[in-house]
């Protein structure tokens, strides 16, 4: 039988950036899609994302919610650890990347994100942002990171690899049929503004042509970063799936 939502997920590399230092990760079968973001301008952003997402591939999905929860915290802890072990290693100040989560139930979708990878929800004619961007003062077009920018205005204050403790925030929605979500690097909020966002949500239901939207909607802009997206629809529930 067929999952009760469908998804769409695509990363590119933008106009500016040599590589792609996003990764997504949609993995219909656990009902779980992932954009991590892997820090641009910093040693290995790629080898970070790329680690959270194939860590969090690996997962099995566990019958209760609350383990599953646990099971992806505790891998991203490990991830940390890892990426600080790795850049200690090579003597760089962080290997590190944000990341934003997505895990459907039967009853609800819980959201959890480090960093500034966003999340939104899209129900009822009106989008709605779930993620807070973990940003110090005022949000610029380049998200700055580092001891030199740890108290600037634009400063990103969480990553994972970042620093030696690791804290994610989680939100929970109740579930409801039509819910469509969008998880983004901010290569898509940095050329498109959430009325943007939010009129590409109301043109488009399916999953694939508003991705196509989105993205490619940021690409026709500067394209200044690397720009990733997944999307989900939710649909209605059958009485046998759990």
């Amino acid at each position: 039988m067929s999952p009760p939502y469908l998804s769409a997920g695509r990363t590119e590399t933008g106009h500016v950036r040599r590589h792609n230092e996003d990764a997504i990760l949609l993995a219909d079968d656990l009902g779980l899609w992932v954009v991590a973001d892997g820090l641009g301008g910093h040693s290995a952003g790629d080898v970070a994302s790329s680690m959270i997402v194939e860590r969090l591939q690996a997962l099995p999905r566990r019958s209760d919610v609350v383990d599953f929860i646990d099971a992806i915290e505790d891998e991203l802890l490990r991830v940390n650890q890892t990426l600080r072990s790795v850049a200690k290693e090579r003597r760089v100040d962080a290997i590190a990347s944000t990341v934003v989560v997505l895990v459907h139930t039967r009853d609800m979708v819980l959201c959890g994100w480090v960093g500034d990878s966003r999340a939104y929800c899209y129900e009822d004619g009106r989008l709605r942002q779930l993620t807070r961007d973990h940003v110090h003062g005022d949000r610029s077009d380049e998200t700055r990171f580092g001891p030199a920018a740890a108290h600037a205005a634009g400063a990103l204050t969480r990553a994972v690899g970042a620093e030696d403790r690791l804290y994610v925030d989680w939100t929970v929605i109740p579930r409801r049929a039509g819910m469509r979500f969008v998880l983004c690097s901010d290569g898509i909020n940095k050329e498109l503004s959430d009325a943007e966002i939010e009129a590409c949500c109301q043109r488009f239901t399916d999953p694939g042509p508003l991705l196509a939207s989105l993205v490619d909607g940021a690409l026709a802009r500067a394209g200044r970063d690397n720009v990733s997206a997944v999307v989900v629809r939710l649909d209605a529930i059958e009485e046998t799936f759990s």
